[in-house]
């Protein structure tokens, strides 16, 4: 068994917000992570800890997504680096089905390579290993595995079933059986293979993990005999659906578990990332020793003490597009819609919020305010600030330069807004754990408090059957160009 240094403690989410599916990768003393980034661009973020428990972003390894950005793995083989992709169909890219590609790069940093299709179609959440045959394998969903070349970049053979997952009883309350998120390490005379079932959204108690092990990466599997090592058993526990497993060395060569969870009372804010302690059994198997990661837990050794969330104001030379902004479904070439001139200069697009691509911000805070200076540029634009989920679903409000136009449930409400007609205003909105208030202004006057206030709770997965999170945006659409200036965030206690 692995003692773990109690001189620190951290508490879950190690990063807050949704960060679905974390891959996470060792490289010397650092950690370097990413998780699927949907329909955002730049997507792929990549997240540097030394610690584990605080993560800063180093940059986005994937500017323009071909399609919906599912888990990804991230592998390294000969001093180079791989992030092997599964694209899904959307509205707006050219795929079909669901395929994967591979981008590489000699470093974490970059600079990463132009997708490459390996063309494996049908299949999502690929796992890298090394076998014992010294050749490179990827399994996906199902469990399957394919054969890679030596460069990792094209593949051999066709897809072949190679595990056939561990049953749950069939009392348990899931979504799906959904054998996925293959995940795959060597340690000592053994490989592990690290899985999720039982549906990645639904109900609370779905999705766990499961970890089955072989001498050789051609099997045979055999199941953990305690599976699964992690499970949320209760509705009443602190974090639901918790899957999705990573399993590593962490510091001080003690082992740990990065996975995804929703936090309990706040879907809207999407899978987040969780740190647990892994010990080891006589005989060589995973266990998941924490009683209850809703608590605060023993940190890995010489961590430092856990980040507090910070809110920011945007300064207009040094916007930060891929660390906190992300285009939500993005055209090709959605990036050269902003530019920076005395403000963020954003193109409008699309005749509504749900025709356009918003920026949007990850925020993992339960309460939080956000106001923008919003100026039309176009005579035919219309530009504000929202709470979004995806097109079917928003709230918030704009103007037009005539009148204010008040969204809810991803409609324009009936209710006529009595602002005056402008075409500068500053708007505000304030979401309060879920009861959502805003006012607006005009320049150098007092805030004036909008007479409708909504109730988000409802806006998340399983009411619109995506896997998204609520996110504060910005929009521009119509016609024209739009200017923000001031754009600032403040968590509230």
């Amino acid at each position: 068994m692995t003692d773990h240094d109690p001189a620190t403690t951290f508490t879950n989410p190690v990063l807050a917000g949704d960060r679905p599916d974390p891959a996470v990768i060792r490289v010397g003393d650092e950690y370097w992570m990413t998780y699927s980034s949907f329909q955002a661009a730049p997507g792929l973020p990549l997240y540097r800890s030394t610690d584990l428990v605080n993560w800063r972003y180093e940059g986005s390894a994937l500017p323009q997504p071909l399609g919906n950005t599912f888990a990804v793995d991230i592998a390294e083989h000969d001093g180079r680096f791989f992030i092997y992709i599964p694209f899904i169909p959307t509205r707006w890219s050219e795929l079909t089905e669901p395929s994967i590609f591979v981008i590489h790069a000699p470093s974490m940093r970059g600079p990463w390579s132009e997708p490459i299709d390996l063309g494996i179609r049908g299949a999502i959440d690929p796992g890298h290993v090394v076998g014992e045959d010294g050749r490179r394998y990827l399994f996906v969903s199902g469990i399957r595995r394919i054969q890679l070349a030596d460069d990792g970049l094209s593949t051999e053979g066709e897809l072949e079933r190679v595990y056939d997952g561990w049953r749950y009883p069939d009392d348990w309350v899931t979504e799906a059986y959904a054998l996925e998120g293959p995940k795959l390490f060597r340690r000592g005379e053994w490989f592990y293979l690290v899985s999720a079932v039982g549906g990645t959204a639904g109900p609370p108690t779905g999705h766990m993990v499961i970890v089955a092990r072989s001498r050789s990466v051609h099997g045979p599997w055999e199941n953990h005999p305690g599976n699964p090592i992690a499970r949320t058993e209760d509705a009443a526990e602190a974090w639901w659906s918790r899957g999705h497993a990573t399993i590593l060395r962490g510091p001080a060569d003690a082992w740990w578990m990065l996975s995804h969870g929703y936090e309990h009372g706040f879907r809207t804010l999407g899978r987040q990332v969780l740190l647990e302690p892994i010990d080891w059994t006589d005989d060589d198997w995973p266990v998941a020793v924490a009683d209850d990661i809703g608590v605060p837990q023993a940190a890995p050794a010489d961590a430092a003490s856990q980040d507090a969330a910070a809110g920011f104001e945007e300064e207009a030379g040094a916007f930060r597009l891929g660390e906190r902004w992300t285009f939500h479904a993005p055209s090709p070439g959605e990036a050269e819609r902003l530019r920076v001139d005395d403000g963020l200069v954003l193109r409008a697009r699309g005749d509504g919020p749900a025709g356009t691509s918003p920026l949007c911000l990850v925020t993992g805070d339960h309460s939080y305010e956000i106001e923008v200076d919003v100026e039309l540029l176009g005579q035919r634009a219309e530009a504000g600030l929202l709470l979004f989920f995806n097109h079917r679903l928003f709230c918030g409000m704009g103007i037009d330069g005539d009148r204010m136009v008040s969204y809810s449930g991803g409609l324009p409400t009936h209710w006529r807004e009595p602002a005056p007609a402008a075409r500068r205003m500053a708007l505000r909105i304030r979401n309060d754990e879920h009861v959502v208030t805003s006012w607006y202004r005009l320049p150098g006057e007092e805030w004036v408090r909008h007479a409708i206030r909504y109730e988000t709770s409802g806006y998340h997965a399983n009411t619109v059957g995506d896997l998204q999170s609520l996110r504060p945006a910005v929009y521009a659409t119509g016609d024209g160009e739009v200017r923000f200036r001031d754009l600032r965030y403040r968590p509230l206690a």
